[in-house]
């Protein structure tokens, strides 16, 4: 059964054709969603939260209006986004340095080197860092991030630019350089 099939099935009721659609795309939400947070456990929280609003809401997923991915991403999104707006609200203790700090631990436990990109994107705001790696990480056009983020494109253009700027201004690199980092879009 391929994909739509599946999404077809799922939206008819068919609990194991959701099932596996889900479980397919599981480990693509949480690997942004950890990209997004810069924590694993909220990761994995909003992973699970985005996986149990999916299947809350797979009767009103439209394929023609996005990818299923795309779909998901912006459920995802939205609720890392709630979720920072009730940490303000709540004046949490955690801060982005402590979130990056265990990341970058964690990285570094498992052999990967990345702790320098990971410092830089704490440094922005959640709002921007998720504008930069939706578009630059993910490949997404400025229309589909505005859709995700529930911005106006040119507020999308503007978060992705100044970004791109801090980032260059911490790295030392051009645009270009930082564009050419991931830039892969994911297609299921």
């Amino acid at each position: 059964m391929n994909e739509l099939e599946k999404i077809t099935a799922a939206q008819g009721g068919d609990t194991d054709a959701l099932a596996q659609l889900l479980h397919e795309h599981y480990l693509f939400v949480f690997k942004y969603l950890l990209q997004l947070t810069l924590h694993r456990q909220t990761a994995e929280d909003l992973t699970q939260e985005t996986m149990i609003r999916a299947i809350q809401k797979i009767r009103s997923y439209n394929t023609v209006k996005s990818k299923f991915t795309s779909w998901l991403m912006t459920i995802g999104t939205r609720l890392y986004l709630d979720e920072r707006r009730r940490r303000q609200l709540e004046k949490s203790l955690l801060t982005e340095s402590d979130v990056s700090r265990e990341l970058r631990w964690q990285a570094r436990t498992n052999q990967a080197d990345w702790s320098a990109l990971l410092d830089a994107l704490a440094r922005l705001p959640s709002q921007t860092r998720a504008a930069v790696i939706l578009k630059h990480y993910y490949g997404y056009s400025y229309d589909e991030i505005a859709q995700m983020l529930t911005l106006h494109e040119g507020t999308v253009k503007s978060r992705v630019h100044s970004g791109l700027k801090a980032l260059r201004k911490e790295w030392g690199e051009d645009e270009a350089a930082l564009s050419t980092q991931g830039g892969e879009h994911h297609t299921s």
